[in-house]
């Protein structure tokens, strides 16, 4: 049943997106980039990896894109930008939402309500990839990492779903509203924060974490609003432990 609904939510949101991703495009500067098909503005931060001169077209170095929590800068999360620079990934940070956006719906079921805001911010990460993959040709855009907290989680599991050939790992911290891809092809961290447990099905039960590569991690005495730069030192170290841990 879980399945069967996953699918039915798929059809309609990859129908929309093929209607979405092409178009063109103008530079505001080098941290905005304009999709004119929806007229929309995207900002973005983009930062090299350590060892950039390394990457080539013959020899490209991978693709990070940090998706941001609901109503968090997209700039605020650099403890991760910072652990995947170091381990040779481009980083891509996402603002995912804008003024003129609806707000994200509070009723349930979230599944449902929310998957106009997901599917925007799918449509726009596909949009970047698109764009992107030309201007940076010694990154690999075609095996991306998604990272994300909360909201930004959900939207990066959307993604994984609707295109897992072209996601290679995915990094939430403490979504709790869309699935987790069941895909035996993609890396799935999730550190869970300890004051609000996910919806139903989010998470993997103990027999299907025997089946997919799927790490699911408690960060005792966390909380879900912590987690991101403004957060304690200590959650800071821990995650950029346990995000460099899976990328090492």
């Amino acid at each position: 049943m879980m399945q069967k609904t996953l699918k039915n939510l798929f059809i309609l949101s990859a129908l929309t997106l093929t209607t979405s991703i092409i178009s063109t495009t103008s530079y505001a500067n080098d941290d905005v980039i304009t999709d004119d098909s929806r007229n929309r503005t995207i900002p973005i931060n983009i930062a090299l990896p350590s060892n950039n001169a390394k990457c080539t077209e013959q020899a490209k170095c991978p693709v990070a894109f940090i998706n941001a929590g609901y109503g968090i800068s997209h700039n605020k999360y650099t403890f991760a930008s910072n652990v995947f620079n170091q381990r040779g990934y481009l980083t891509v940070a996402v603002a995912h939402e804008l003024k003129t956006d609806p707000d994200l719906n509070r009723e349930q079921p979230y599944l449902t309500t929310r998957m106009e805001n997901w599917h925007r911010g799918v449509v726009t990460l596909k949009f970047l990839v698109n764009e992107l993959a030309s201007e940076y040709p010694a990154y690999d855009f075609t095996k991306l990492a998604l990272f994300g907290h909360s909201n930004g989680g959900d939207i990066s599991a959307l993604y994984g779903s609707i295109y897992p050939n072209e996601v290679s790992t995915i990094i939430t911290l403490d979504h709790r509203r869309m699935l987790i891809p069941r895909n035996k092809n993609i890396r799935v961290l999730t550190l869970r924060g300890s004051d609000y447990p996910a919806d139903a099905n989010v998470l993997l039960t103990a027999e299907e974490q025997g089946v997919y590569p799927v790490k699911q991690t408690l960060i005792e005495k966390s909380r879900h609003n912590d987690m991101y730069d403004g957060g304690p030192k200590w959650l800071l170290d821990r995650m950029s432990k346990e995000v460099g841990a899976l990328n090492s």
